[in-house]
């Protein structure tokens, strides 16, 4: 997958990432054909992988860890670089299921902050979210209603989630509930590191009439500790076309609704 414009390191162990979740195993010679990069600086990436937990060195290659699943950075100001191009097209993508006088749940994370300025001509909504910088966004569509969840806030991801922030989406019916994750793949569904996020993401679940997955193909194949839903319990999913062909089958096997974004 060389390139005219180098990846900076980032994209490149995004990408060593993402390959790694279709091939299982590769060898440094195949990923340095790939990527269009020095022996060295392949050398290097995955050391900075492994460092992470990751990745696992083997004789002449490397594989995904056991826990590759690891999020990407919670950091909000970390993530909100990454893959913009790719959360855009999904963002997008997702806006076409939103109709006129719909309410709809926002989770936390980027991507679904990025369907905002997609909801523009729509009337009469009503967006519910636990995301501080939705709700900022949103301050530039004063045509749209908005309801911020409450609960015990997290700094890092400027969100809230817990019992509170439940309680909330308790007391609303959503039309539809966009649902974002760091970490998915099919044995173990949507997870998350934190505990106080699964009561909340089930509790919107709950709430809504259907459920839509927001996802990128970058974070296939991976799953932190804490289990939210399998993924044959969603509606739907949003990802892009990065999505390896044998495991976009796989969930239109399962009933999904699968789009993928153009990237």
């Amino acid at each position: 997958m060389s390139s005219s414009s180098p990846l900076i390191p980032e994209q490149r162990h995004q990408e060593i990432l993402r390959l790694l979740r279709s091939a299982g195993v590769l060898s440094i010679r195949h990923i340095v054909e790939l990527l269009g990069v020095s022996h060295m600086t392949v050398r290097r990436d995955i050391a900075a992988l492994e460092e992470g937990g990751q990745v696992v060195s083997v004789q002449g290659g490397v594989r995904l860890s056991e826990r590759s699943g690891s999020e990407p950075p919670r950091e909000r100001a970390s993530r909100a670089g990454l893959e913009l191009p790719r959360k855009r097209a999904i963002a997008e993508l997702a806006a076409g299921l939103v109709e006129d006088d719909m309410v709809l749940f926002l989770d936390a994370g980027t991507t679904c902050e990025a369907v905002v300025p997609f909801l523009a001509d729509r009337r009469n909504l009503t967006v519910v979210t636990n995301d501080f910088l939705v709700v900022t966004t949103l301050l530039d569509h004063p045509g749209i209603e908005t309801i911020h969840t409450g609960g015990v806030v997290d700094v890092s991801s400027g969100s809230s989630s817990g019992a509170l922030a439940a309680a909330t989406l308790g007391a609303v019916n959503l039309d539809v509930v966009f649902l974002s994750t760091g970490t998915w793949d099919l044995a173990h569904g949507v997870t998350t590191p934190v505990s106080d996020k699964v009561v909340l993401k089930q509790a919107a679940m709950a709430a809504g009439s259907s459920c839509v997955l927001l996802a990128d193909s970058t974070k296939f194949g991976t799953f932190e500790r804490f289990n939210v839903t399998p993924l044959n319990r969603l509606d739907a999913v949003v990802s892009d076309t990065d999505l390896p062909e044998d495991v976009a089958e796989s969930l239109t096997d399962i009933g999904l609704d699968l789009r993928l974004a153009a990237v």
